[in-house]
């Protein structure tokens, strides 16, 4: 059984029925089980949860402590290509958006992990827009070569690929994968992704079992939130991140909680969600799954972000930047990059890393070596 077995059993699930009948007694008493099953999970999404944050923050922070304790790991991620066969409406990528596009040539991404790798960042975050054309996965193969000479612990985002090829850049020094699903409405992704390969929303629902059976030692999932309902997307990344937990037990599951971000495009998403909504899918999140990773990387801003540490985060990106060399190679004349997104929180390493410092928790740059 893969998890779109699981996601067909539940997508049509009358879920608005289920969120609005939830009771302040379903939350209070899901606040003092020890496992908390889907049911508990919808109450914690709920409307009426909102009433309840601050119980479940309390609950949240001390699940975070015990399993995590005070450490946040840092990564930066470094766009390699932004080249893009997919009509995404949500993406500066996106393949209708007539750009300058670039892919990083071997020597240029030396000198973008130079950079990266003097601010102290050891683990890093491989990203490509999604093309195999000019991106294919012997080219990805050859970055992660040039990668492992400066960090121990290298992870890609990148378009979905076979559990073989997945393998193969395991074997290349690869031990992590993040993919979004984007929105798990199937509906609305059919619309937002008009025509590419990306339009296989099975392909994609499935890759992250791929990437684990390929010996991946993190997995990452996540929805862009603003995309569809934000309760339903977030019930089925916590659906996806257990599933995953649970077939796959040796594998650190984790999953992120972006949030549309402004882009080239005149596509707006449907559905706010507010700083509100953010902190009580964090806190759903760690509730329903004690020991995911939960990530928040610099689409939020830097004030938001401090706040939402001591809540269940324990994945940090620092110091990034969302174009493709956008570390190194000048933004004036040809040079000229397009992010992928706005970046919100454009602090340094450093000045992250204080801040965690001061609120007394201790940021980590490596965690794991290759081969070891």
């Amino acid at each position: 059984m893969s998890f779109y077995d699981v996601y067909r059993k539940y997508k049509n699930e009358e879920w608005d029925k289920l969120f609005e009948t939830v009771s302040d007694r379903d939350i209070e008493q899901a606040l003092l089980r020890d496992y908390i099953n889907l049911h508990d999970f919808v109450a914690f999404l709920s409307p009426a949860a909102e009433q309840h944050l601050e119980a479940m923050a309390e609950k949240a922070q001390e699940l975070t402590l015990r399993n995590f304790g005070r450490i946040i790991q840092l990564y930066a991620p470094i766009y390699v290509s932004d080249y893009c066969e997919n009509f995404c409406l949500y993406c500066s990528f996106s393949a209708a958006n007539r750009q300058r596009r670039k892919k990083l040539s071997l020597k240029e991404l030396e000198h973008e992990a130079g950079f990266i790798a003097d601010t102290g960042m050891q683990n890093i975050l491989l990203l490509t827009g999604e093309s195999r054309n000019k991106s294919p996965v012997s080219y990805i193969g050859n970055c992660v070569k040039v990668l492992r000479k400066r960090f121990p612990s290298i992870a890609i985002e990148v378009y979905p690929l076979e559990e073989k090829e997945y393998a193969y850049l395991v074997e290349e020094g690869v031990d992590g994968l993040t993919l979004y699903q984007e929105t798990y409405d199937e509906a609305i992704y059919r619309v937002i992704h008009p025509a590419g390969p990306k339009r296989n929303f099975r392909f994609r629902l499935e890759a992250p079992e791929r990437g684990a059976a390929a010996r991946m030692r993190q997995i990452n999932v996540g929805a862009l939130l603003g995309l569809a309902d934000w309760r339903k997307d977030a019930l089925m990344v916590g659906l996806h991140a257990r599933f995953l937990q649970d077939r796959f037990p040796d594998v650190e599951i984790g999953a992120s909680v972006p949030r549309l971000r402004p882009h080239l495009g005149a596509f707006r998403g449907p559905c706010k969600v507010s700083d509100k909504n953010m902190v009580q899918i964090i806190l759903a999140l760690r509730l329903f799954i004690p020991r995911l990773a939960i990530s928040l990387s610099t689409r939020e801003d830097a004030k938001f972000r401090d706040s939402l540490v001591p809540l269940g985060i324990t994945r940090l990106s620092a110091g990034s930047a969302t174009s493709v060399g956008g570390y190194t190679i000048s933004t004036n004349g040809d040079d000229n990059t397009l992010p992928q997104f706005e970046l919100a929180d454009t602090r340094g390493v450093s000045e992250i890393i204080g801040s965690l410092r001061k609120k007394g928790y201790e940021p980590v740059f490596k965690d794991w070596i290759f081969g070891i």
